[in-house]
């Protein structure tokens, strides 16, 4: 399992240029500095700052995954993985009893890291995602009970 920093808040101008590598609409330094100022709210970030970081808001005993963004040249290397076991560990920490999450109906590749990991399908989003020139994509809405399922890589 690769080494992550789990920290309570991160640069978010770093997060906002490491989120920006990995998707084409890219959220920004204003709004990632807000989420991280939330209480509950906290970045798993791969070591090294380069290959990626998972953004995370606990309350209520629940946890909920708002980001995880893995940069092309890191991908399929175990980061996604290492993100996801560091948040979950964190959550629990903190008192998450589960680890909730929203992925693209077409997003297959994220679909499959999610469901090795221990998540399975709680329900759906209708319209969730925005694709501009497409009808909106559904979210599926993942789950997972707290302490993560040991996994294979």
């Amino acid at each position: 399992m690769k080494t992550v920093l789990v920290t309570p808040s991160h640069d978010a101008e770093a997060l906002a240029r490491l989120h920006a590598s990995c998707f084409a609409e890219s959220w920004s330094t204003e709004w990632i500095g807000r989420l991280l100022a939330q209480p509950g709210v906290f970045a798993c970030l791969a070591e090294g700052n380069d290959g990626g970081f998972v953004l995370v808001r606990a309350a209520g005993g629940e946890a909920e995954i708002l980001t995880l963004a893995v940069t092309p040249a890191a991908r399929r290397r175990g980061i996604g993985s290492a993100l996801i076991a560091a948040a979950c560990g964190r959550a629990q920490e903190i008192g998450a009893r589960a680890m909730f999450l929203e992925v693209g109906q077409t997003n297959e590749p994220a679909q499959a890291l999610y469901k090795r990991l221990g998540f399975r399908e709680v329900g759906r989003r209708r319209g969730y995602y925005n694709k501009p020139g497409r009808s909106n994509e559904e979210a599926l809405v993942f789950c997972v009970e707290l302490p993560l399922p040991r996994w294979e890589t």
